[in-house]
């Protein structure tokens, strides 16, 4: 239970910093991406707020080794740089451009009950899905190629 509070808490504290800074407005995250028209600098200054509150607190969370609400913490194992990030950055960055939002504005303006922001979410989730089942149904042909031999 104490998880479940403590990503209740983040992801509040998460929505209201994207509503506060204003985040969850596409025109915001389309001017940003508009470099020779009319850009507007904010998304920079709060990803850079962003990273300034988190970096400490990411810091104490490697020296302390352990969790305070979890048993252990998972850190990610993979640092290269390979061809479906590449690929994956790009598909994000087309999408980002294209609609003004990511995965978690787009899920906070959900309360907006927009057609198009229920359409695009739902999309999104089908596109997650998809990659999901095509990479377990690759890496099942990739064990029962190598238990054949």
């Amino acid at each position: 239970m104490p998880v479940i509070i403590a990503a209740f808490v983040c992801g509040l504290v998460f929505g209201c910093g994207l509503q506060i800074s204003g985040m969850t407005n596409t025109l915001k995250i389309q001017n940003f991406l508009d470099l020779f028209g009319t850009w507007d600098p904010s998304l920079a200054v709060t990803m850079a707020a962003a990273l300034a509150f988190a970096a400490p607190g990411l810091w104490y969370a490697r020296r302390r080794g352990r969790p305070l609400v979890a048993a252990r913490i998972t850190w990610p194992s993979k640092n290269t740089i390979d061809p479906p990030l590449w690929i994956g950055s790009a598909i994000f960055g087309v999408g980002w451009g294209l609609i003004g939002l990511c995965p978690g504005p787009a899920i906070e303006n959900l309360v907006t009950r927009s057609p198009q922001i229920a359409v695009f979410v739902i999309a999104m989730a089908i596109g997650a899905t998809a990659i999901d089942a095509w990479r377990m149904r690759a890496q099942r042909r990739i064990t029962e190629a190598t238990s054949t031999t």
